[in-house]
């Protein structure tokens, strides 16, 4: 019987005409410098060679495995959960590594989470949000959570990218006015980051174009906005039509929230663009594409920030705690 001759790091060097430090930065996420070519040359010599990575072995060797670890703060019951799992796992696969998840559920300590993930000995951990928000992580763990998500560490200890939600907001004003709209209403989510920074971002581009807002209006009855909580969105709108002064425009907190625009000028009657144009927030596209008309929309980041995220985690050369607003993107349909 033939034996199975391992192929090692070294076989590979010897190949490709580079160093064991090179070959495995490239086959492993090292810290070795490279050009891209040089890269694939070697994941291509090792793979002709049916060389396999000895995760435990690697383990011991360097203290951690081709692994990062996210803690998902409601980040898995989210519908852009897909969208920032995509943006990690294609920038990941790239450098040779994989992601795992561990669920953060409520009322359980974010401190007992990132000791669980760390007992993975993953090379790089990141916490992520299912929505925008502070999150305070212990003092004795900062050094540990290399990126935040789609949230911010409280204290500004841990690089942090989020959604310019302000800057979102301005756009979709912007692009609002330019088709001729001057009678802008806003519903909003109340008591969330997202909202308080959307309706700054409003108010600044109506201000900028001498255009009074024509109401800021919370789109649930609670003080913190919830999809469960009793929607005020169809009286808001029922006010707004019989106020005297109709509203041109309707921007929307989220696409649920258009959907539920949608369905009160329906039952009066009125025809979206033709008679008011509807906008919105997240293009959550399962139900901003549905619509009829479909939904104008602001798209979230959420592919970007994951993707930017694996640069940051897997960088040479750590970066100094920073927060960065990456934008949306304008999803022009036909509401408006």
């Amino acid at each position: 019987m033939a034996r199975i001759v391992a192929t090692s790091l070294s076989d590979i060097a010897e190949r490709a005409g580079v160093s064991v430090k090179t070959v495995s930065g490239a086959l492993h996420g090292g810290s070795a410098r490279m050009s891209d070519d040089t890269r694939q040359k070697i994941k291509g010599i090792a793979e002709e060679l049916g060389y396999v990575t000895n995760l435990a072995a690697r383990g011991v060797r360097q203290g951690w495995l081709p692994l990062v670890g996210v803690v998902s703060d409601g980040l898995i019951t989210s519908p852009f959960a897909t969208e920032i799992v995509r943006g990690l796992d294609g920038a990941a696969r790239a450098a040779g590594m994989a992601v795992f998840a561990v669920n953060h559920s409520s009322g359980q300590a974010i401190g007992s989470v990132l000791d669980e993930v760390q007992q993975f000995r993953p090379r790089a951990i990141a916490y992520a949000a299912m929505y925008h928000k502070e999150v305070a992580v212990p003092d004795r763990l900062v050094s540990t959570v290399g990126v935040m998500i789609n949230c911010r560490e409280a204290t500004g200890r841990v690089t942090s990218l989020v959604p310019d939600e302000e800057g979102g907001a301005w756009e979709i004003v912007r692009y609002l006015l330019a088709a001729g709209r001057r009678r802008i209403a806003f519903i909003n989510l109340p008591g969330i980051m997202a909202g308080r920074l959307r309706e700054k971002g409003f108010r600044e581009a109506l201000d900028d174009a001498g255009v009074a807002p024509l109401g800021i209006f919370p789109a649930v009855r609670r003080s913190v906005y919830s999809d469960r909580a009793p929607s005020l969105v169809a009286s808001h709108v029922e006010n707004l039509l019989n106020s005297g002064d109709r509203p041109d425009a309707v921007l929307c907190g989220n696409d649920r929230v258009a959907m539920e625009v949608y369905a009160a000028l329906a039952r009066a009657g009125l025809c979206i663009p033709d008679d008011i144009a509807v906008a919105s927030f997240d293009n959550q596209v399962e139900i901003a594409s549905r619509l009829d008309p479909p939904l104008t929309t602001m798209a979230l980041p959420h592919r970007a920030m994951g993707r930017l995220a694996m640069e940051i985690l897997l960088a040479v050369e750590p970066q100094q705690p920073h927060l960065r607003k990456l934008p949306f993107h304008l999803v022009e349909r036909a509401s408006v």
